[in-house]
């Protein structure tokens, strides 16, 4: 698989209400009003046990550009694994590589609209992963600027309006709060618990 794919040529896995996948469109063309439900994946990178990876997204995507979020987010390519797809993007967006990746929240979706009427829409396991330095080289067409912090603090921040982050971001820390202030001990969940797009090739 091509490693520095082209997003235009980047294909999403379309899914049904229970979580099969039902096929495949064109990324380029899948984001406005009536965004279909698709399969994507969102991943936290930390160093050092607690400093995670915080990113702003480039101000010319069409979710949410400019807005501070959790370290990646994509969608795997028909028929790629999730943590492949995961090591993919990872390299694709910040030019490092990431080891330890950990399945944390399996059955993440979400749907939310901007306020001119595009909105995402994915069911969306998220993911917990290690990097072994702090120095990052960004895609600057995908990512505008980004910084190490403690977990403690992005949690603390984002909770109490702080920080505004992505809506799916902000989702996703309310559920990962519970889990504790070390993220490498957080407990890995059930691989059977994704969604069947996730785990069935098409």
């Amino acid at each position: 698989m091509n490693l520095a794919m082209n997003t235009s040529s980047e294909m999403v896995i379309l899914c049904g209400e229970h979580g099969e996948a039902i096929g495949m469109a064109p990324k380029s063309e899948i984001h406005h009003a009536q965004t279909p439900l698709h399969l994507g994946f969102s991943v936290y990178i930390f160093y050092a046990d607690d400093k995670l990876l915080v990113t702003r997204r480039a101000l010319d995507k069409i979710t949410w550009p400019g807005v501070l979020t959790n370290s990646c987010c994509g969608h795997p390519q028909p028929g790629e694994p999730l943590t492949e797809a995961i090591e993919r993007q990872v390299r694709n967006e910040l030019g490092i590589e990431v080891d330890g990746i950990r399945l944390v929240l399996p059955e993440f979706s979400y749907r939310a609209a901007m306020t001119n009427g595009i909105a995402e829409h994915e069911l969306c396991p998220v993911f917990a992963a290690r990097c072994q330095t702090l120095s990052v080289t960004p895609n600057l067409t995908e990512v505008s600027a980004w910084e190490w912090v403690h977990w403690l603090w992005f949690l603390e921040s984002v909770q109490d309006g702080r920080l505004l982050v992505s809506p799916w971001c902000h989702a996703q820390v309310e559920l990962l709060a519970p889990f504790g202030a070390n993220p490498s001990q957080w407990p890995i969940a059930d691989e059977l618990r994704l969604p069947d797009a996730a785990r069935v090739k098409i």
